[in-house]
């Protein structure tokens, strides 16, 4: 895997042969070569005119987003593309308080909003008292997009969502979004739909071995997230697993998870 050291100045990076953990991100923002989109892990074919619609389905799992009381919301991990400048205006719109949580490179390349903004720096949950004080010690709403499967690889999820539960304030509700499920991904791959967008994603008309019954080693599946629920539960919140909306580029292999406090 390629060193975080080479990622900070490399006119070309193959993503899917790098560390994206921590800092392996900051060494991405660091580079003046790559686009917002491969800055936060994904090909530009991946997110380029897709973020409207991703909006629309957090706000249709974080409803109170939508409203217009002034509520305080927290984005851990929201990155340096469109999607967190959307959500910065949105909640500029709706006088809402939104505390940006992430690496010193990512918030750099994020607006400040007087009123608005709060960013704070550092690994979430690491930094979680940091994070509450800045929330004024619980958050209405909670955003983590596409980042689940990259704080597996640097925290304890167990960790992570003892965090999460402690973040949100009575009535809260946190959105872990965007997660790839290997176990979804294989009963997608094993069904026909699967197999046709195999052959028309890579022109071959090999069929994709598929394999049940086996672990996953460093992966999230359906025992993973199924175990995030039961730790969140355990703890006094409600757990959902949900899809995504059609409309996204990986719904057919990526998972939704909704914590709320009563």
């Amino acid at each position: 895997m390629t060193r975080a050291a080479d990622l900070s100045r490399a006119r070309t990076v193959d993503l899917a042969n790098v560390d994206l953990d921590y800092e392996g991100f900051r060494a991405l923002a660091r580079n003046p070569h790559l686009s917002a989109h491969e800055k936060i892990g994904f090909p530009d074919t991946y997110r380029e005119g897709f973020e409207q619609a991703i909006l629309a389905d957090i706000l249709a799992k974080l409803p109170r987003l939508a409203s217009d009381e002034a509520l305080t919301v927290v984005d851990i991990g929201p990155g340096c593309a469109g999607l967190p400048k959307m959500l910065i205006e949105l909640c500029r719109e709706r006088r809402h308080r939104l505390v940006l949580v992430d690496s010193p490179e990512m918030l750099a390349m994020l607006p400040d909003v007087e009123g608005v903004t709060v960013k704070r720096d550092g690994l979430f949950p690491e930094n979680r008292a940091a994070v509450l004080a800045a929330a004024g010690g619980g958050a209405d709403a909670v955003l983590c997009y596409s980042v689940l499967h990259y704080i597996f690889q640097d925290t304890n999820l167990f960790d992570f969502a003892d965090a999460l539960v402690e973040l949100m304030a009575a009535g809260g509700r946190t959105l872990v979004g965007d997660i790839p499920n290997a176990s979804k991904r294989r009963r997608f791959f094993a069904s026909e739909p699967g197999q046709r967008f195999h052959r028309d994603f890579t022109g071959s008309s090999e069929p994709m071995p598929v394999t049940f019954n086996e672990p996953v080693p460093g992966k999230i599946d359906d025992a993973v997230l199924m175990g995030l629920m039961m730790r969140a539960q355990a703890a006094g919140c409600d757990a959902y697993l949900v899809p995504q909306g059609e409309a996204l580029p990986m719904a057919n292999r990526r998972d939704d998870l909704i914590l709320a406090r009563p």
